[in-house]
């Protein structure tokens, strides 16, 4: 029998092909209205450039008015989905030694961040994260590449948390 661990990391990562950590924790709901509030921007603005094509170039062929109806649908099925996708596979889990962050529906990336090789940390909201109280927790580490690593979906007091964490790790290896 599943432990509840084990039952829960399948609901929130079910058969992705990869191993589960139950050690990993999900991002807060209200990160899948920010994605769709993101989306539905970019889509807005690719239906506007549709539409603006459609009438430039289009009123004379047999794909008139096309642009202007496909676009909607497509943005429809988009933001429906992917949001709660990209939820369901962004992970992360904080130990005592390192930061990991999971990622990816499409690409699958596992991201192991040593505590040793931050430099500093950030904790960032923008707008849309203010309207629905979420925070994104951005490390910087030693090195080039990959030297970012960001964790979105995170409640504020949540991301100030592990960044006092990091923080203090990073204080006492100094010291």
């Amino acid at each position: 029998m599943a432990s509840d661990i084990e039952m829960i990391a399948e609901a929130v990562l079910p058969s992705s092909g990869f191993p589960v950590d139950p050690d990993l924790l999900p991002v807060e709901p209200a990160y899948k209205n920010v994605l769709r509030a993101r989306m539905s921007v970019v889509w807005l603005v690719l239906w506007a450039a549709g539409a603006v094509a459609d009438q430039a170039m289009l009123q004379e062929t047999a794909a008139a008015g096309l642009p202007t109806f496909v676009i909607p649908a497509l943005a429809a099925v988009a933001i429906l989905t992917a949001p709660e996708r990209i939820y369901r596979r962004l992970l992360y889990k904080l130990t005592d030694r390192l930061l990991q962050v999971v990622r990816g529906w499409l690409f699958h990336v596992d991201t192991v961040v040593p505590l040793v090789r931050v430099q500093h940390i950030d904790v960032t909201r923008g707008p849309l994260e203010k309207a629905f109280g979420l925070a994104t927790l951005v490390v910087h580490t030693a090195g080039t590449h990959n030297s970012i690593v960001m964790l979105p979906g995170l409640a504020p007091q949540r991301a100030a948390e592990i960044r006092d964490i990091i923080r203090e790790h990073v204080r006492t290896d100094f010291a």
